[in-house]
């Protein structure tokens, strides 16, 4: 299985020495996940199903305060949840990540008083920001990576245009394209997107 893999919408699972899932949407047995990150509530990014499809005893739940109950209803330990809020850095058995603020600028879609994030977490020495639902803010254009998920849907998200403006001003080495072919968006926007890169930055699109 490839390193890095993209199921659907912003569904990411990143192996390596700790097998990492950010807003899983899998329909799959395989309870390998060491730790789960999820964005936000919305049903596109946060499956109650996929979660039991992927959990193992001891996987470790990264989360918004606003899922927490619903992670504790079906039978996660406290002791398994870390609760975050944007800005912050967290170091928990052996991983270190941090949360970047996810909101739109003149939306009401994903408010930036809800508190929701992405995350730039560090794997074997490779530094990844999943961005989550997020318009092209600040905070976003201050993010320093290696690899980057970004949206590129449009409607809820930036689009394709924007998020290849953000991806130009960050800057990684490599860049996948997610967020499009299931509630808006379509492969065309990744393939712009990945036009209107400058020819430094390496893009896979891995979500078809």
């Amino acid at each position: 299985m490839e390193p890095i893999s993209v199921n659907k919408q912003s569904s990411i699972r990143i192996s390596g020495t700790k097998i990492l899932y950010f807003d899983p949407l899998e329909r799959e047995e395989k309870h390998d996940a060491d730790y789960i990150f999820i964005t936000h509530p919305h049903f596109d990014h946060f499956s109650l199903l996929s979660i039991l499809e992927l959990k193992k005893e001891d996987t470790i739940f990264v989360t918004p305060k606003d899922i927490v109950e619903e992670l504790l209803s079906i039978g996660i330990s406290e002791e398994y949840i870390v609760v975050v809020k944007p800005n912050k850095t967290y170091s928990y058995k052996n991983i270190e990540f941090q949360t970047i603020p996810a909101y739109n600028l003149h939306k009401k879609n994903h408010r930036k008083d809800a508190e929701w994030v992405g995350y730039i977490v560090e794997l074997d020495k490779v530094i990844y920001y999943i961005a989550g639902d997020t318009d092209v803010t600040k905070e976003a254009k201050e993010v320093r990576c290696d690899v980057a998920f970004l949206p590129v849907g449009g409607t809820y998200t930036m689009d394709c245009i924007e998020a290849a403006t953000l991806c130009n001003i960050i800057k990684p080495k490599l860049v996948i394209p997610i967020h499009y072919g299931y509630v808006v968006g379509s492969i065309k926007d990744a393939e712009v997107f990945k036009k209107r890169l400058d020819k430094e930055i390496a893009c896979k699109i891995l979500l078809k």
